[in-house]
């Protein structure tokens, strides 16, 4: 079996070589690994996190360990370029470098050169080399934020070599009991209930949301309809909710900012009813210079302070990344994509404010969309009729929707603490 693992992780590289003639993400993740010397540490704290998402879930507990152990190096590593990229020079981390591709050698080099006393990886992310090397060296190794499906490769008959490799972990915190139970099922007991570490990210964030006048601005007294992180299938939908709430506010943050994709959405879009975020300006003129229904490209910018933004425009789209997780302070209700591709994006973002959150059917691998849909603060769509319904039925009724962002905002609250569970167990920090 770690002859196939290992055939199975050159074959990979060749298609992200591949790959990367023709795409950008492939051509960093690629780009990213070479000629890199690391640091050499006398001993470091290493964080792994598969992608942005994965940060943003383990952040408090690698800012807890900046706070408490200011004296020991902390290594951030990132598998994708959607992570490094952005959080490449975190002020959380010493060094922050791309996971070298899995392989005993690198796994080797690598480890020996930031000479870790301790590993955490956050809530994925199984690579066997990595995992033997830790463990023949006894270097504790803690997977935060687990979580555990019954159709994951670790309980199917062929998973030997996968179980193996949880076999390698020092600690499970894993979100709920039943990742626990189905961890003990193959004779893991090293397991706590800890909860999700992502609750304590989005609430702190929440208690102190950086403010954004423009946004302010152009909600004005509007109902705000946020749509984050969302993919063309989701867009396709939401465009619909524009012409039938025409008293409504609209912002958009799509996961992809290319300029293809944002011309895209902005022609399905009513003519002349969008603005990018990026043409927005406090000091340039109040009405930039226009083709049809697009904004023509230009540094000239929109005043937020001449009346244009909030009277001219009910759509706004954010083509940058970042701001997501400020905006949702100023939404009535929040969409959030995925749901409609491989599954949704983060709904606790949201959640955190209160909001009621709506999404696509695919979201059974997220404990806290189910959650939420049990305490009726969230709900799964699947066609455009179901949306405007859904819509409707959660802000026609004052009382009712009240009541509704009470509970959201009440079940976030109370599955906070995740942190300070895995901080005074493993005693690192």
């Amino acid at each position: 079996m770690l002859l196939i693992y290992n055939i199975g992780i050159s074959l990979y590289f060749c298609a992200i070589y591949f790959a990367s003639f023709f795409n950008k993400k492939a051509k960093l993740w690629l780009t990213g690994r070479k000629n890199v010397v690391y640091k050499k540490f006398e001993r470091s704290t290493w964080f792994h996190f598969a992608s942005l998402g994965e940060f943003e879930q383990g952040r408090p507990l690698l800012e807890h360990a900046r706070k408490n152990q200011p004296d020991t190096k902390i290594v951030v590593t990132f598998f994708s370029p959607s992570g490094y990229e952005i959080r490449k020079n975190t002020p959380f981390a010493d060094a922050v470098y791309y996971l070298p591709l899995d392989t005993a050698a690198n796994a080797r080099a690598f480890i020996e050169a930031i000479n870790p006393e301790a590993a955490i990886f956050t809530k994925y992310e199984y690579w066997y080399h990595y995992f033997n090397e830790l463990h023949k060296k006894k270097i504790p190794l803690y997977v935060i934020s687990g979580i555990f499906r019954p159709g994951q490769v670790f309980f199917k008959w062929y998973g030997g070599l996968h179980r193996r490799m949880l076999g390698f972990v020092t600690y499970f915190f894993v979100q709920d009991a039943a990742s626990k139970e189905l961890l003990q099922t193959i004779g893991i007991s090293n397991v706590k209930v800890s909860g999700d570490t992502r609750f304590d990210r989005v609430w702190a964030n929440a208690q102190h949301p950086k403010d954004l006048p423009v946004i302010h601005e152009f909600k004005n007294e509007h109902k705000l309809f946020i749509a984050g992180s969302t993919w063309p299938d989701d867009e396709a939908l939401i465009v619909t909710l524009v012409k039938d709430f025409a008293d409504w506010k609209f912002i958009f943050a799509p996961h992809e900012i290319g300029e293809e994709k944002i011309e895209k959405l902005i022609g399905l879009l009513p003519l002349n009813s969008a603005i990018r975020y990026s043409q927005i300006g406090e000091e340039a003129p109040p009405n930039p210079p226009r083709k049809g229904g697009l904004l023509i490209k230009t540094d000239a910018k929109v005043s937020p302070n001449g009346g244009d933004l909030e009277g001219a425009y009910q759509t706004l789209i954010i083509d940058n990344i970042g701001m997501l997780s400020s905006l949702y302070q100023y939404a009535d209700v929040a969409f959030i994509g995925g749901g409609f591709g491989a599954g949704i994006h983060n709904t606790l973002e949201a959640a955190a404010f209160g909001l009621p959150v709506i999404f696509g059917p695919n979201y059974n691998k997220f404990k806290e969309a189910k959650d939420l849909i049990s305490i009726k603060g969230g709900y799964s769509i699947n066609d455009e009729p179901e949306l405007k319904a859904t819509v409707a039925y959660i802000t026609e009724d004052i009382q009712r929707y009240n009541e509704m962002c009470q509970i959201v905002k009440d079940y976030v609250k109370e599955n906070t603490g995740a942190t300070k569970t895995i901080a005074d167990h493993i005693h690192l920090f």
